[in-house]
């Protein structure tokens, strides 16, 4: 029984783990582009980060992280979660009604613009 709690506790903490990289990844492909103006060597990480966030907003696509951390969730004993990981842990917060495909399209939009106009700047 002791080690069956170990592996739970054990599964449940790299579930949360990746939880927080997963945040942390989608606040750098958000935010990043201020982080290139500061500093542009950066901008050789962010960009293929920002445009991989953008793939996955606009086409509709589920990021791995959310099935890496749905995989752990289930070794733990959790019944893990079927939408994409922004819905189930930010959109509660943002967005009271939950999530919808005009709204995610329109927060790819808000990256692209956003980011667009950082790198102008970079680039120029």
């Amino acid at each position: 029984m002791l080690i069956q709690n170990k592996r739970t506790m054990l599964y449940q903490t790299l579930a949360t783990a990746v939880a927080i990289i997963h945040f942390a990844f989608i606040v750098f492909v958000v935010l990043g582009g201020f982080l290139v103006l500061r500093w542009p060597v950066l901008k050789w990480v962010h960009l293929p980060a920002a445009i991989w966030g953008a793939v996955i907003e606009i086409g509709g696509f589920v990021c791995p992280l959310t099935d890496i951390e749905n995989a752990f969730l289930r070794r733990a004993g959790a019944a893990g979660y079927d939408d994409g990981f922004i819905a189930h842990h930010l959109f509660g917060v943002i967005y009271p009604q939950g999530l919808t495909r005009g709204m995610e399209f329109a927060i790819a939009v808000f990256v692209i613009v956003v980011n667009t106009a950082v790198y102008r700047k970079v680039f120029h």
